[in-house]
């Protein structure tokens, strides 16, 4: 099967190509650049892929990306809690699904995997979300943005065309090409630059394991919505794992998440005019402090999560092997 996987150079995609490349399917990446693509996929042993340079806003270079198709897995996303990036958020969460489920089913593909995220069911007073959860209401932008390319998918399937969603949960794991938003989190904590955290806690789970989700997801007979396999923790206990991961006592203290929330507030205003990026924006506390879980009942099509012990361990290695902490800060 050849399948089309945009976001190839990114964290969840380029996981999501290695998986499709082991189950024997070849792959063909849209990206805006094909050395990204290369850096990306090299670590994890993947071979050389097709590469067809475009943005997902770009209907010229999609149509050519999702021409002769059999699937297309639409990954392409930008995971970010920093306010500064609202206006790429729209673009590429929501209008590039739009752009890229509706050029993939007008070529006519068997199946389009949209990569959706658990965030896209946030909202006020939600504290359990399952795949006939309503789409969310949350004005913080990320989550917003996923909403609303979450509703571009949901339409094409009470439309009856052959679209799937995915949920993943918040996601580490080895081999994050950016560096993006839970991998930094780790590192910063890792460096110790994180003694202060808000009660509450959230889902998480293991980059390899939604990506294998992905793959499933191709099969002939799965329709409807499903969730990367993940697990509910505190922040405390997320903490917990990190110390023992590294072996050092890293420590931190738990406010109530109400009480960090003019701290995020005031960071996302002081943000846009310094420099570096300030580790305590207000999406991210109220995110947590919502303490928002998935029913386990909710399908991840029988796919179990690793032990999230190993999913620390190993990115935590990672980061070290990679020169982003120093062996002693991963406890080595």
């Amino acid at each position: 099967m050849l399948v089309t996987v945009t976001g190839g150079s990114g964290f969840v995609g380029a996981h999501t190509v290695a998986e499709l490349v082991r189950a024997g399917h070849r792959v063909r990446v849209l990206a805006r650049s094909e050395s990204t693509v290369d850096s990306a996929l090299r670590p994890l042993g993947v071979p050389a892929v097709e590469v067809v340079a475009g943005d997902v806003t770009d209907e010229r270079s999609v149509e050519p990306a999702v021409r002769g198709a059999d699937a297309v897995v639409h990954c392409a996303s930008v995971y970010s809690f920093d306010r500064r990036r609202r206006e790429e958020m729209v673009r590429t969460n929501v209008r590039g699904t739009e752009v890229v489920l509706g050029a993939a089913l007008r070529a006519g593909v068997g199946r389009v995997v949209h990569v959706s995220s658990i965030a896209a069911l946030f909202g006020p007073g939600v504290r359990v979300i399952g795949e006939q959860s309503p789409l969310g209401t949350s004005r913080e932008p990320y989550a917003a943005t996923k909403s609303g390319s979450d509703a571009v998918a949901r339409r094409h399937q009470e439309r009856g065309a052959p679209v799937v969603i995915s949920y993943p949960p918040a996601l580490l794991g080895p081999h994050d090409p950016k560096i993006g938003d839970q991998t930094s989190r780790l590192r910063d904590l890792v460096r110790g630059l994180m003694p202060m955290w808000p009660a509450g806690g959230l889902q998480l789970g293991d980059v390899r394991d939604t990506a294998a989700l992905h793959a499933a997801l191709l099969a002939p007979d799965v329709t409807g919505r499903h969730f990367g396999p993940g697990r509910y923790l505190t922040t405390a206990e997320y903490v917990r794992a990190v110390r023992a991961a590294t072996g050092r006592a890293l420590p931190a203290v738990f406010l109530p998440a109400a009480a960090m929330l003019p701290v995020g507030r005031l960071a996302d205003l002081v943000q846009p005019w310094w420099p570096w990026h300030i580790p305590a924006e207000h999406g991210a506390i109220a995110t947590v402090g919502a303490a928002t879980r998935v029913d386990p009942a909710a399908s991840t099509l029988g796919l179990a999560p690793r032990p999230f012990a190993n999913t620390v361990a190993d990115t935590v290695r990672w980061l070290a092997q990679t020169g982003v902490v120093t062996p002693r800060q991963a406890g080595g």
